[in-house]
């Protein structure tokens, strides 16, 4: 009787998480959006309209580096496997919460930025692969912030030894 009644309350715990995924893709007006607000004033989440991409990331092999030039944004990426396994591209990027990257030669993508992260989409554009020698890809690469650091960002260096951000 106690497995037939845990297993009641598991699937009931399953099911209202499902809901709840169903329900929070659902615009909402009042109670949610308040309860957004309350976590952006108190600090729990970033405010989307303070968002500033510039700094250093990383995540163990993935560099990621952001820096304003001439008003500008300019963005380094890359991955080192080792072994001539290694991908390094360098561009333009604009945006806030989604950052519009295009790292030219039929490279360009949108990635999520959260405040303390970014996160490549888990495909990209064939173009992208040209940037990336030997079975190394920049497909969901992510990265957390290291540091909002301008200088931070210009000093990180790609497998090639390079900046990434110039």
């Amino acid at each position: 009787m106690r497995r037939a009644g845990r297993a009641i309350i598991l699937g009931l715990l399953l099911a209202a998480c499902g809901r709840a995924e169903r329900e929070a893709s659902i615009p909402d007006d009042g109670a949610g959006l308040a309860l957004e607000k309350a976590a952006v004033a108190a600090g729990i989440v970033a405010d989307p309209r303070h968002l500033d991409p510039v700094g250093a990331y990383a995540s163990a092999t993935d560099r990621v580096c952001i820096v304003r030039q001439d008003g500008a944004l300019q963005i380094g990426a890359s991955i080192d496997y080792g072994d001539r396994q290694s991908c390094v591209a360098r561009g333009a990027a604009s945006g806030r919460e989604t950052l519009k990257l295009d790292f030219g030669e039929a490279c360009s993508f949108e990635a999520r930025f959260d405040g303390e992260r970014i996160a490549f989409p888990a495909t990209l554009p064939s173009g992208c692969d040209r940037r990336c020698t030997g079975r190394a890809t920049m497909t969901a690469l992510s990265a957390s912030r290291l540091s909002s650091a301008d200088a931070e960002a210009r000093a990180m260096r790609g497998p090639d030894g390079e900046p990434l951000c110039g």
